[in-house]
């Protein structure tokens, strides 16, 4: 599951495994430590590829830059793209950010976004501002990485609107419980 920040990845990426009867690996959560420390790249590969090792599985995150694509896509079958608009993307990300702050959601690990994120102009510090900075990055990254060949063998899912992403979601009903896919 991939698409850039606010765009829905991970509750589309829950729901999927869910339906499927599958595990899923949220890579955010798996990064991203107590007190936002990163986990060191060498454990963060390697408990990805322990995790792809598996027989069926639903992946979440935006990591092709620093090789988990690698470890992850070669067992994949399907790639499920979420390309919205930045306008929806940014309503959502606005919208979720700011609920995460006031009611002190947990992301990962005790994280908590600050408020003090919410003024900050530096993207790495704000994720309305990444998501801001990052959607059109994040979309010519996907399309020039979806066409290298040496993903031909992925089927690629690219959900473009908000409907799209409940029909794709409404027809895994009929694969529930089919485990001859991933």
């Amino acid at each position: 599951m991939i698409g850039s920040s606010g765009s829905g990845k991970t509750t589309m990426a829950r729901t999927i495994a869910q339906r499927l009867e599958v595990p899923m690996l949220e890579l955010d959560g798996l990064f991203h430590q107590p007190d936002w420390h990163q986990k060191a790249d060498d454990v963060f590969r390697s408990e990805v590829a322990e995790f792809a090792a598996g027989e069926r599985w639903v992946v979440d995150g935006n990591s092709t830059s620093d090789g988990v694509a690698q470890l992850v896509w070669p067992s994949a079958d399907t790639v499920v793209w979420i390309d919205l608009s930045r306008p929806i993307v940014m309503v959502r990300v606005v919208v979720r950010t700011l609920r995460r702050v006031v009611t002190r959601e947990e992301l990962w690990n005790g994280n908590r976004e600050p408020w003090t994120n919410l003024y900050h102009t530096d993207p790495e510090k704000n994720i309305i501002v990444w998501a801001w900075t990052r959607h059109g990055p994040t979309r010519a990254k996907y399309e020039g990485f979806l066409n290298d060949r040496t993903w031909s063998h992925l089927s690629v899912v690219r959900l473009t609107t908000v409907a799209e992403m409940a029909s794709f979601v409404e027809g895994l009903g009929q694969l529930s419980g089919n485990h001859d896919s991933s």
